[in-house]
Parts: structure tokens; sequence; C-alpha cells
């Protein structure tokens, strides 16, 4: 007799900060899953303008935000993956640095596609304000001192306050321009 698979979806972000937009699609996955496995892509990358901020902090922003919401976190599976630019590799990287998972949900084009050509079940998620939801606008927020704290959950707020993630983001935007 073999083993099951668990229930098991994959919701796939960069997390560039992690903000309540995020928030509400997991928990919205949450509800169709017996586990989730949150992907922190693009994992290789960190201080840039797109990408300010390391894959273990994304994965600690992800984390302190779940257990903020009070997200039952032995559901939770959180892994970074490096990109592959390959796009006929990527799902092959993503399995295998993940446990086996049954459904992707994202409603990002490029990886829905591959995943449902690998032979995924792939689900749309509903977006939560994506025009305002979104990390860019977050970071955009930041640069200009703007009240972007509102826009993630406060665990967020107090891990980017800590490792000076506002100032970090400044200064790679001189460092872009020298």
């Amino acid at each position: 007799m073999g083993i099951s698979l668990v229930n098991r979806g994959l919701y796939v972000g960069r997390f560039q900060p992690f903000h309540m937009g995020h928030l509400y699609a997991i928990k919205e996955v949450l509800t169709k899953v017996d586990e989730l496995v949150i992907v922190i892509g693009s994992a290789q990358y960190s201080h840039n303008l797109k990408n300010p901020f390391t894959a273990g902090e994304r994965l600690t922003m992800t984390r302190h935000a779940l257990q903020e919401a009070g997200a039952d976190l032995n559901k939770i599976w959180i892994v970074p993956v490096p990109d592959v630019h390959l796009h006929m590799l990527w799902v092959s990287a993503v399995e295998g640095y993940t446990p086996k998972f049954n459904k992707l949900y994202s409603n990002e084009p490029l990886t829905r596609r591959l995943f449902i050509e690998a032979g995924y079940t792939v689900e749309s998620i509903d977006l939560f304000e994506r025009q305002t939801y979104a990390s860019t606008f977050v970071r955009e927020k930041m640069l200009k001192d703007e009240n972007w704290s509102v826009l993630v959950p406060k665990s967020v707020t107090d891990f980017i306050h800590r490792i000076d993630g506002v100032n970090r983001l400044r200064d790679l935007v001189r460092t872009d321009r020298i």
C-alpha cells in the first residue's frame, strides 16, 4: 500500500516585501489545501531596487506575518528557490527544492503556463486590491517617505525597521545613479 499525497498547494512570490495582498492570497489558498508550500522566488537576488531584501529576510517577513495572522505554521512550508532563467527547467527546479505538491495557485501567466505544461492543475487566486497591494507600490512609498506601513502586516513593518530596510532601499537608489 503506497503513501497517498497530502493535498498540498504551491504559491510562488518574490515578497519584496511581503504585504497584505500576499497575506490575503495565502489565507485564501489555505482554505483549499491541507498544506501549503510558499516559494520565495528569485532567492539569489538582493540589494537591488527590484529585490532589496535577501531570501532569508523575505522568509523571516513571511513567517512573522503568518504567525501574526494566526496561521497554523505546521501546515506551511516556506522554501527559497533561485531563478533558473531557462523556462523549460524552472518547474523541475521548483520540484527539486520543495516537498511534493498537487496544485499551483497563481495568476502569473508564465508561471501558470509552465506548470500546466508540466502536468499540474493550476488555479487562480482572487487578488486583494492589486493596485494598492503590490510590492513595487510599497517600495515606491518607502522611497517617497510616504506611509507604506499600512500596506504590510505590523510584524513586517517592525522587521523592515529593524534591518534598516528603508535606508537600504534609498542607498540602492543612490548606488543605481552612480
